[in-house]
């Protein structure tokens, strides 16, 4: 077994003998299935006003009206429920007085922060799944294109883990998970918030890269079922900035 896969299978451990998992994976998929429930019921309210008005059956698009409403409105979940699943990677190590050991340790500082990374990343890979079921069953009763499902899923896995990325640089900078929590979160919305700011600046050469930096537009192209290669970077280059402040942090505190 490599380094990683120890801490992987040593963290795995912790999120299930701890009440964190249970709760998250619970409040998410609640939300999910709650939200899935109430894009439907608009939906068919929607297919039986157009029966009404033009007298026969009504054609609805489920991907318009269930799927692109619901995976927009997931992303504020994901802010919210992401940095509690990180807050105690390395903040429960430090208020344990654990984290000493770890980085006396032959593992390198690399191999904790991709190891820590994987963990929560299965973790929220492994909820996403089993929210499959709701597409799963709704194609039993109706007929729907799955290229911006698979495009709004591919989304919502490259959102989570930017999110959790985050969320571990701020578990990293401190020993309360609280505390720890809060950062994730407020980073993450401030993220958010500076698309607003790019809005109002429009096309100018700011306005451009503050709108670029917030993972508002680049979501939004998947869910709408675009994949755009600015986007697929966008993603990738920002988990791989958070990843590498958060093995700075990790290494920094070895050498104290």
């Amino acid at each position: 077994m490599t380094p990683v896969q120890a801490i992987i299978a040593k963290e795995l451990r912790g999120y299930f003998v701890s009440p964190i998992v249970y709760v998250v994976g619970a409040v998410f998929l609640l939300i999910f299935g709650f939200l899935s429930y109430l894009y439907v019921e608009f939906a068919g309210a929607q297919a039986i006003q157009l029966m009404q008005m033009q007298g026969g059956m009504a054609q609805i698009n489920l991907n318009d009206l269930v799927f692109r409403n619901l995976f927009a409105s997931m992303r504020f979940v994901l802010l919210i429920i992401l940095p509690i699943l990180t807050m105690r990677l390395f903040a429960e190590e430090r208020k344990l007085r654990t984290f000493e050991f770890l980085m006396t340790s032959p593992i390198g500082a690399h191999e904790i922060v991709a190891g820590k990374f994987i963990s929560a990343l299965l973790i929220y890979l492994g909820l996403l799944g089993v929210t499959g079921l709701v597409p799963t069953i709704l194609m039993l009763f109706s007929d729907f294109d799955w290229n911006p499902i698979l495009t709004g899923y591919l989304g919502m896995a490259l959102l989570g883990a930017f999110f959790l990325s985050v969320g571990l640089f701020a578990s990293a900078i401190t020993e309360n998970q609280i505390v720890a929590a809060f950062v994730g979160f407020g980073t993450l919305l401030t993220f958010w918030l500076i698309s607003g700011l790019g809005a109002l600046l429009g096309d100018t050469p700011a306005g451009q890269i503050i709108t670029y930096i917030s993972f508002m537009s680049h979501y939004e192209h998947l869910v709408r079922g675009l994949i755009d290669t600015s986007d697929l970077v966008y993603f990738g280059s920002g988990l791989a900035l958070m990843l590498f402040l958060t093995h700075r942090v990790v290494e920094s505190t070895r050498w104290k």
